[in-house]
């Protein structure tokens, strides 16, 4: 039922400021300044090739503004949840799949660019995080509006998000809600003995959710989302540039997976653990 990973959001104490950090770790100006009237946030967004990155802040009174400033005093500032696209919101609502999720409803919700009055509109199920094991998810259908969009990408800049990193303390479970409820294909399962935990990824729209999976002996399964990893064109032209604007990173290795270098991104990324990432033909 999941048609993609729609956006990440990062929860932030000052837009304007962190807009500018990710600005020169992405290498793109945001596309849209907006609010949401009735949750009582502002974001800021990125659009990608295959999702947009959301800078999310707490403004004024609302449901939403006090999740997010929750976030950040329990957390500081970091990744505050995942968005997941669906077709059709009224059938994943009635489906078996939802049937155990306690008190969810859809809302409809709007964005409006500060800059320009455009507006946005979706309809939207925010999954209470009891059922989410930790992670804020919003399950989305986009209804009306458009998000301007990058007409290309130039060699020194993020293209695109490679994956997400989730913790979990129960890998398990956290297979159960990512492929059985949430219909995310499970592409690997597979034990790293130095780790003493699995590794996981969930593929979809060119985009993996890895997980790594510890058990412990925490009272609950808890999930929490952790690192993003960025792809570019070429590492070491962007790394050049990230160097001359002042960002720190690391110097440019070869990665994990063959064909790939790597570089760790240390600073401008609100406290988010980031990866840089290109792959080679």
């Amino acid at each position: 039922m999941i048609k993609s990973i729609d956006h990440i959001l990062i929860a932030v104490k000052n837009l304007e400021e962190s807009s500018l950090q990710y600005e020169k770790v992405l290498g793109l100006k945001p596309t849209w300044r907006g609010k949401h009237p009735s949750l009582g946030t502002e974001n800021i967004l990125f659009p990608l090739e295959n999702l947009y990155l959301e800078l999310i802040a707490g403004t004024s009174e609302g449901f939403l503004a006090d999740q997010v400033n929750d976030h950040i005093k329990e957390n500081g500032e970091s990744i505050f949840g995942i968005a997941l696209e669906v077709e059709n919101i009224e059938e994943v609502f009635q489906s078996k799949e939802y049937s155990n999720f306690q008190n969810i409803k859809i809302t409809s919700g709007e964005g409006i660019n500060l800059d320009s009055g455009a507006k946005r509109e979706w309809k939207n199920i925010m999954l209470p995080k009891e059922s989410t094991r930790g992670v804020f998810t919003l399950l989305i259908e986009h209804t009306s509006g458009i998000l301007p969009k990058y007409e290309s990408f130039e060699n020194d800049q993020v293209e695109r998000l490679d994956h997400i990193v989730i913790n979990s303390n129960d890998p398990d479970g956290l297979i159960e809600l990512y492929r059985d409820t949430y219909g995310i294909r499970l592409a690997l399962d597979q034990y790293v003995e130095k780790w003493g935990g699995r590794m996981l990824f969930f593929r979809t729209n060119q985009t993996t959710i890895e997980a790594i999976g510890i058990n412990n002996d925490a009272d609950k399964p808890i999930d929490t989302a952790w690192g993003l990893a960025w792809t570019t064109k070429d590492i070491k032209k962007m790394h050049a540039r990230l160097v001359s604007e002042g960002v720190e990173i690391s110097d440019v290795k070869d990665g994990r997976k063959p064909k790939t270098l790597v570089a760790t991104i240390k600073s401008h990324t609100c406290n988010v653990p980031t990866l840089l990432i290109e792959h080679l033909k």
